[in-house]
């Protein structure tokens, strides 16, 4: 099953509202449910387009999840950026348990890293009650670092987060062998 990234397009909204109106997708976002097409149109126009780096994760094309990137905004020290970034991820309960989000995660941070030469450090929070997201983040070559208590307020409740990291150094220690390299 091949998984593909690509930009959205505010005609990927029908697609988009498919698992952001699904209460189990949602379950660990800061947002409730959409209950309406419209909803979604307005977040891909507002949230997704302007978003430095956000992609549709896609499964024989259809549109299945999305996963973003986002550079740091701390503040820029002696004219330097920040060498961080962070990382989200969403997908269709459909297709949970398949893989697929952890080649997207593998996908994003591979080009995260390529298309932003000042990136050193990729991060990730997951619930710490959604331990597939976790396992998700591990195999796709992210290190538990620990937990930050309180870290978010998701839906009126302060949550622990679990914060995973994939730094620059990582990508040779992850790179698959060629077992017919000499």
């Amino acid at each position: 099953m091949e998984v593909t990234l690509r930009e959205f397009t505010e005609a990927d909204a029908e697609a988009l509202f498919s698992w952001a109106s699904d209460p189990r997708v949602v379950l660990f976002q800061r947002r409730e449910a959409y209950a309406r097409v419209d909803e979604a149109r307005r977040y891909i126009l507002d949230h997704v387009l302007p978003h430095p780096w956000y992609r549709a994760i896609c499964v024989g094309g259809a549109v299945v999840g999305s996963i973003s990137v986002k550079p740091d905004p701390g503040e820029e020290r002696g004219g330097r950026r920040s060498s961080r970034a962070s990382l989200g991820y969403r997908v269709a309960h459909g297709y949970w348990g398949r893989g697929i989000a952890t080649r997207a995660v593998r996908a994003a941070a591979e080009a995260a890293f390529a298309e932003w030469p000042w990136l050193v450090r990729l991060e990730a929070v997951a619930d710490v009650e959604n331990p597939a997201s976790q396992r998700v983040l591990e195999k796709a070559g992210f290190v538990r670092e620990g937990v930050l208590r309180s870290y978010v307020v998701l839906k009126g409740r302060p949550r622990d987060m679990a914060m995973f990291s994939f730094v620059d150094t990582d990508r040779e220690r992850n790179k698959p062998v060629d077992a017919h390299k000499d």
